[in-house]
Formats: C-alpha cells, sequence, structure tokens
C-alpha cells in the first residue's frame, strides 16, 4: 500500500460521517451511531430503511476471509474498489456504501455519479486509484480533519500499536455482501431470502466478529447509513395532511402525531446544527489563543501558582488510585 500522502485519519463520529457525505454532495442520507448489539435484531427498528452499515474493528494481521472472495463477472454490477493508499479507508467504505445502493431516497449528486460512471467499467484496483485520485474525494475527506496544535512525523502503527480499519455491509441483488478495500473483492456471506430482513442476516454476523474481541475491550464501532430522518418525517407530515384534505376532518390523533413528527424535526434540526459546531471546533487552530493565555498568566504572576496546584491534584490523585 503507498504512502499515507495528504490523507488525514478521520474520527469515527455519526457527525463526521454525515458532514463527509453532504460534502460529497449527496442528500437523502445521514449516519446514526449502533450504541448496543443487545437488543437483537430490533436494534435497528427506529433506523429503517439501513442503506448499509459501517463497521470499524481492530485490525488484525492475516485474519482469513470467513466467506468467499467474489472475483467473478458480479464485479461488473457491484461497486468494489481495492484501497491502495493509507489513511483512506473511512471514506472509501462509505463511497462504496453509497455508490451500491439503489433506493429512491438516496441522490448521489453529480459528483458521486460521475465518478461511478467513469470508474465502474475499471477493475478494483483501478477503482481505487480512481478514487484516490479525485481530487474532491480527497478534498472532502481532509476537511473532516481534526486541528493539530503539533506536527508529528508520520509513521505506519508498529507491531505494538494498534490499527484500525473500516468496512462496509450491504445487500446487493439478494445476497450481503462485505466490502473491505484491503481484500482483492467483496466478500459474499450468502444469499437473503426472499422478503427476509437483511439486517436479521447481518445481525448475528456482526455480533460473531465483536465476540473475537475478550470481555470488556472496545475495539470496534458499528454506523448505519440511513434516510435523512428529517425527510421522512416531513413526508409523512405532508402525507398525513393530504388525508386530512381528503376526509374534510382532522382528528385528534393526526393532530398528535403531526405535534410528534414536528418535535422529531426540531431535533433533527439541532442535532445537526450541533455536528457542524462540533466540525468548526475540530477544525479551529486553538494555539493562538493558548499562548495569549499563558503569557497574560505569566505577566500576572499566576502561571507558576496554577501549574504547582495542578501538579499536587495530580499527586493526590496518584495516591488515591495506590490506596485503592
Amino acid at each position: 500500500m503507498e504512502s499515507a500522502g495528504d490523507w488525514c485519519l478521520i474520527e469515527s463520529d455519526p457527525g463526521v460521517f454525515t458532514q463527509l457525505i453532504k460534502t460529497f454532495g449527496v442528500k437523502g442520507v445521514q449516519v446514526e451511531e449502533m450504541w448496543s448489539m443487545d437488543e437483537g435484531e430490533g436494534v435497528f427498528d427506529n433506523l429503517r430503511p439501513v442503506h448499509g452499515l459501517i463497521f470499524l474493528f481492530k485490525y488484525l494481521q492475516h485474519e482469513e476471509p470467513p466467506h468467499p472472495v467474489v472475483t467473478d463477472n458480479r464485479l461488473e454490477k457491484i461497486y468494489f474498489a481495492k484501497q491502495v493508499i493509507n489513511n483512506a479507508c473511512a471514506t472509501q467504505a462509505v463511497v462504496s456504501l453509497l455508490l451500491n445502493c439503489n433506493h429512491p431516497d438516496v441522490d448521489l449528486g453529480p459528483e458521486l455519479t460521475k465518478l461511478k460512471e467513469f470508474s465502474m467499467s475499471f477493475d478494483p484496483r483501478m477503482r481505487g486509484l480512481t478514487l484516490s485520485n479525485s481530487q474532491t474525494i480527497r478534498t472532502a475527506h481532509n476537511s473532516m480533519s481534526n486541528q493539530t496544535l503539533f506536527e508529528f512525523d508520520q509513521k505506519a502503527p508498529t507491531k505494538e500499536e494498534d490499527a484500525y480499519h473500516f468496512i462496509g455491509y450491504i445487500p446487493i441483488n439478494g445476497r450481503l455482501y462485505e466490502l473491505d478495500g484491503l481484500r482483492e473483492g467483496p466478500i459474499d456471506h450468502g444469499p437473503i431470502a426472499p422478503g427476509q430482513d437483511w439486517l436479521n442476516v447481518v445481525h448475528p454476523i456482526i455480533m460473531k466478529r465483536i465476540n473475537v474481541y475478550t470481555e470488556g475491550e472496545i475495539h470496534f464501532n458499528l454506523m448505519a447509513l440511513i434516510s435523512d430522518r428529517k425527510m421522512l418525517y416531513e413526508r409523512q407530515i405532508q402525507e398525513l395532511m393530504r388525508e386530512t384534505q381528503i376526509l374534510g376532518m382532522e382528528t385528534d390523533d393526526t393532530e398528535k402525531e403531526i405535534r410528534r413528527l414536528r418535535m422529531l424535526i426540531e431535533y433533527e434540526d439541532a442535532k445537526m446544527l450541533r455536528y457542524r459546531q462540533e466540525m468548526a471546533r475540530r477544525r479551529h487552530n486553538y494555539l493562538p489563543f493558548i499562548i495569549t493565555l499563558l503569557k497574560i498568566l505569566a505577566e500576572e504572576k499566576k502561571l507558576l501558582p496554577l501549574y504547582e496546584k495542578a501538579k499536587e491534584r495530580a499527586l493526590k490523585k496518584g495516591q488515591k488510585k495506590v490506596r485503592v
């Protein structure tokens, strides 16, 4: 795999991924984090429709694929791109899901539509090269980076350090596929029976993968690519109002449901505002403020006393841990 170049690391956060998708120009989707899988298959009930899953896990060297890797002519219809550079797996995972998604809610926008049309006839490695050399994709990816106070030399993880990797799960043409850019092709997890919910098929697969880690370890994160909640709520309100006009009357239940949906829309608006604010904080350079603050504290002879107090608190905290 080639050098990371100017591709940054991306935080596994639903707000970051949602903003990333919007930066691509995609409409009609957002990303939500799955906090627990303990509820079984019903854990996805409040998120439907779910178009794909993004799974972050601690990468294990030489891990064998659990099922056959697709290398046949199915690759002509499945968008699978080989990961050819470091640090791109987050964007590659979400782009692969989007380009394989066939749902009326999802509007890819001009950039991803053009990328798919241009590279669909390529082999997986050429698709990966096309994706990684896209100025639009790379710029959107790097716009999600956290502001760093100091620059360090880039280095690959050593044997002692944990490396993490993003992959995707998605149903395509009646079968469940795992899209891992480090493989030679998609992993075929088998058929989805007619009328069967694909999430009921993927749930035990993810649970099996999670259970690889020892109890108490958190080496994974799961996020769902879902339809834009605000769009769905607005659509439901329009449908209720249309039914009211046809019937010529509005019932108490209808009025209550519309109020509930409007509250959910307000919640989504507040959440998206919070995502934008968090993104602004990530990008902001606080170093000038910190330096100015330290200078003022030093001039007023408050810096050393603050340092001594902090040192004293740290020592007391350490002593308490020793007693326990």
